[in-house]
């Protein structure tokens, strides 16, 4: 039941937020998109994941708090006072006085997961900052890989169709749900998900695998997320999948012809 009510929550939410030009965007094609996809991803997967299972409030918490700070940084982030590359370079604004969207998106995407992380079952203080790292690392990775329609919905559905099995797989299936009922307009260049739905879509799924491991798991799942934003900031992404030909052909699957 969680994805259906995730993939129609997400729908009737694009629908609605569509109407507001003040979301259209030109993409990397030069096509106007609307960044509605962002909310009505945000939106739709933390109702689906929060429709099910133990681990709800982690998952309004997680999804409501990563969607929204993604949305303020999506609508005000091109502004001049707002441009900054990198942690750095939001960093580097601070101590010039100037508080990016970029700063306040990374600082509101860590509370929100440490807030989550602490509402899952948890052995100490130690387990939860572990918790933490993976939600936020997982809403990271997947902004990471926001750069081509439909990448980050086909690496969430990567990650999370192994958490979707079983009895504690509802908060997954309920992202999942509302993440594959936008896929068609994401692919079709029509929408695009910004840091809004790309975090919420990360974070949810970090809330999915810490609620199913323990310190061990969540250790291995950090290190391998931090190895990754590390590789994000010497190698292009986007030419490794170019490059390899498997990749590319799962990444362009069902995409516009260029």
């Amino acid at each position: 039941m969680s994805p259906l009510i995730g993939a129609l929550t997400a729908r009737a939410v694009l629908a609605w937020a569509r109407r507001d030009s003040a979301l259209d965007r030109t993409n990397f094609h030069g096509r106007t998109v609307s960044l509605a996809g962002g909310p009505a991803l945000a939106l739709g997967a933390t109702v689906g994941a929060a429709a099910g299972g133990r681990h709800r409030r982690a998952a309004v918490v997680a999804g409501t708090i990563s969607g929204a700070v993604g949305l303020y940084d999506d609508v005000v982030g091109n502004r001049p006072e707002h441009k900054a590359k990198g942690f750095r370079g939001h960093l580097g604004a601070l101590r010039e006085g100037r508080v990016t969207s970029g700063l306040v998106k990374i600082v509101g995407v860590g509370a929100g997961a440490l807030a989550a992380s602490a509402l899952l079952p948890s052995r100490n203080r130690a387990d939860v900052l572990l918790g933490a790292g993976v939600i936020a690392g997982t809403a990271n990775l997947l902004n990471l890989l926001d750069l081509r329609p439909g990448r980050a919905i086909k690496a969430g559905a990567v990650i999370g169709a192994p958490l979707a099995l079983g009895r504690d797989g509802s908060v997954a299936a309920g992202t999942l749900g509302a993440a594959a009922a936008l896929l068609p307009a994401d692919l079709g260049e029509e929408i695009m998900l910004g840091d809004a739905g790309a975090n919420a879509l990360g974070a949810l799924l970090g809330v999915a695998l810490v609620a199913r491991t323990g310190p061990v798991g969540r250790a291995l799942a950090l290190a391998v997320l931090a190895g990754l934003t590390a590789a994000s900031e010497k190698v292009s992404f986007t030419k490794v999948i170019e490059d390899t030909p498997w990749l590319r052909t799962l990444d362009e699957l069902g995409r516009l012809p260029r």
